[in-house]
């Protein structure tokens, strides 16, 4: 019997499924310093993004997705 295998509770907060089983994250760089970044780089952290399900890093970190 194999061992169970454990979660990385730190990508676990910040990645997470849709519905359809896409993986999505959220951008870092959004909460301080805001009025010196410039608009382009806001609104590109704006964004939610996807992540490769078929990343194999990311099926180590988060294995009961």
């Amino acid at each position: 019997m194999m061992p169970k295998l454990k979660t990385h509770k730190g990508t676990a907060k910040r990645i997470w499924k849709t519905g359809s089983g896409k993986l999505k994250h959220r951008h870092a760089m959004r909460s301080h310093h805001r009025g010196r970044k410039n608009v382009k780089q806001s609104l590109r952290r704006k964004n939610v993004d996807t992540v490769p399900v078929e990343n194999p890093r990311i099926a180590e970190l988060i294995p009961y997705r």
